[in-house]
C-alpha cells in the first residue's frame, strides 16, 4: 500500500521558515519523482516543487523560487520542503504527490498546513 505522510506544518510568523518532510512507503521511492501541491484556503491546487529521481533535478514555481528548497534522501524514502523567507501569500495545506511515469500524480498525502502570522 503506497503512503505518503506530511509533517513539519505549523505557524510561523513572517519571514520565518519551515521544513516539511514527506515519508514515503509502499513503491520504489529512489526511481520516482516527487512534487509538492499546495491548497490556500478558497482557492485551487498550486504546483509548488517537484525533484527528479536519480539525477535530483529541482523545479519551482516563480512564486517560491528562491525562496524554498526541494530535497530528498533516497535512503529514508523522505522527499523535503525548505521554506524560507515566508510570506502571507504562502499560508496553505502543503501536499506531497507522487508522480507517475505519464507526469500526473497518482498518489497524494494528506497534507500538512501552514500558518503564516504574526
Amino acid at each position: 500500500e503506497v503512503q505518503l505522510v506530511e509533517s513539519g506544518g505549523g505557524l510561523v510568523q513572517p519571514g520565518g521558515s519551515l521544513r516539511l518532510s514527506c515519508a514515503a512507503s509502499g513503491f520504489t521511492f529512489s526511481s520516482s519523482a516527487m512534487s509538492w501541491v499546495r491548497q490556500a484556503p478558497g482557492k485551487g491546487l498550486e504546483w509548488v516543487s517537484n525533484i527528479y529521481s536519480r539525477i535530483s533535478n529541482t523545479y519551482y514555481a516563480d512564486s517560491v523560487k528562491g525562496r524554498f528548497t526541494i530535497s530528498r534522501d533516497n535512503t529514508k524514502n523522505t522527499v523535503y520542503l525548505q521554506m524560507n523567507s515566508l510570506k502571507s501569500e504562502d499560508p496553505a495545506v502543503y501536499y506531497c504527490a507522487k508522480e507517475s511515469e505519464t507526469s500526473t500524480y497518482d498518489y497524494w498525502g494528506q497534507g500538512t498546513q501552514v500558518i503564516v502570522s504574526s
